[in-house]
């Protein structure tokens, strides 16, 4: 076990100071598909959540590469504070996805409070853009539930129809509000919980106090035998498919109460959320027969069942698990899933590959891929040197 986890973490710092550029990490490595596919450019969520790993790997190159990515983005900001979905600096092209891009910026916020507190980067010239940021937020936030609101596939998940409130992105605007102490976070907290929840506790008094809720959630069915979180929530129906990397979010951040998490994790263990390996986007992919499914999905079949962000295995997202493991206590499981990460970036001879089919761990979409290596040492550093929780 130990020789395949110290290997993947050698390969991870390798590969990410391979993909690393002046501007900062591109999202993977340089092939003709990758450039096609706009893959070289430096993503605001991916470049973000790269510089987590980056910081922690504390190779002077790669810390570098993480200021580097971050100032970048700050260049491109849009005039309204939000972050591009990715920069072409080479070009000076930014571009802000069809339907908008909210994560961006959320993830953006995080890796300077991550620079700033584990590596002591000076935020100073930052500020302004910083403030901007999270006005565009607030201006996103709904001003009685203090969720933010989006557009339908305008996040990580950008070919998924989710839309309203989502989980995934309240989860980071939660972990974004206790950060940089923003007014009204444990309102999120509370109405995440009310939104979300399948298994919701509202009480009497709550709902008299705020009609408009008791009015919107009597629309939204829930299922009390399911202990996870809705994916996304509208105005009459909801994402029942199980977003696992926004459960994994909700347990991370602490916007899921400890009893929660506990079930959470239960539940995403009893339906084998983990397996062939960690881990699956969704436990119940949106078929072509339902609803919710949505004709672009079929977009180089990319969001069939099974694929993609359709029930697809990212071993970045596998990272998060691994830590989320970890720092529940749950330290045999999270060194095992450690190896089994290990294990998926070494296919195709450290392949680092994007996605794998759900099913059949068969490798797909881009090589190389950054946020895999990056989270592979965040987990890395949690689990194997006891670091501190992100």
């Amino acid at each position: 076990m130990k020789n395949i986890i110290e290997d993947c973490y050698q390969q991870s710092i390798a590969l990410l100071l391979k993909n690393s550029s002046k501007y900062g990490i591109l999202a993977s490595s340089k092939t003709k598909k990758a450039e096609e596919r706009n893959y070289l450019s430096i993503f605001g969520r991916d470049a973000s959540i790269c510089s987590f790993g980056m910081i922690l790997s504390g190779d002077k190159k790669l810390i570098k590469a993480a200021e580097n990515s971050v100032e970048t983005l700050a260049k491109y900001q849009a005039k309204n504070g939000q972050i591009a979905f990715y920069v072409k600096p080479e070009k000076k092209e930014a571009d802000f996805w069809f339907t908008g891009c909210i994560d961006s910026t959320l993830w953006w916020l995080l890796a300077i409070d991550f620079l700033k507190t584990r590596n002591s980067y000076d935020t100073k010239k930052l500020q302004t853009k910083i403030a901007k940021a999270i006005n565009w937020l607030q201006c996103q936030e709904h001003q009685k539930f203090y969720l933010l609101q989006q557009n339908e596939a305008s996040d990580w998940a950008d070919i998924m129809p989710r839309s309203g409130f989502v989980l995934y992105t309240n989860a980071l605007w939660y972990w974004v509000k206790k950060v940089y102490k923003l007014e009204k976070t444990e309102e999120t907290k509370k109405y995440f919980n009310y939104v979300f929840d399948n298994d919701r506790q509202v009480s009497k008094k709550e709902l008299d106090s705020n009609p408009r809720l008791e009015k919107f959630l009597k629309y939204i069915k829930t299922d009390k035998a399911n202990p996870t979180y809705l994916s996304f929530v509208n105005h009459s129906f909801a994402g029942h498919e199980v977003d696992i990397f926004g459960n994994i979010l909700a347990g991370m951040v602490g916007v899921a109460d400890e009893g929660k998490v506990k079930k959470i994790i239960k539940y995403l263990k009893d339906k084998k959320a983990n397996q062939p390996y960690p881990v699956k986007t969704v436990l119940q992919p949106i078929k072509k027969k339902d609803k919710l499914w949505r004709d672009y999905m079929s977009h180089l079949d990319l969001d069939l069942p099974n694929q993609y962000h359709n029930g697809g295995i990212w071993p970045f997202i596998g990272g998060f698990w691994s830590t989320f493991l970890e720092g529940v206590g749950d330290k045999k499981n999270a060194l095992l899933e450690l190896e089994k990460l290990a294990e998926l970036n070494k296919i195709g001879d450290w392949g680092f590959n994007e996605w794998f089919d759900g099913k059949q761990a068969k490798p797909m979409g881009m090589s190389g891929q950054s946020w895999n290596a990056a989270m592979f040492i965040v987990a890395y550093h949690v689990i194997i040197k006891k670091g501190k929780k992100l």
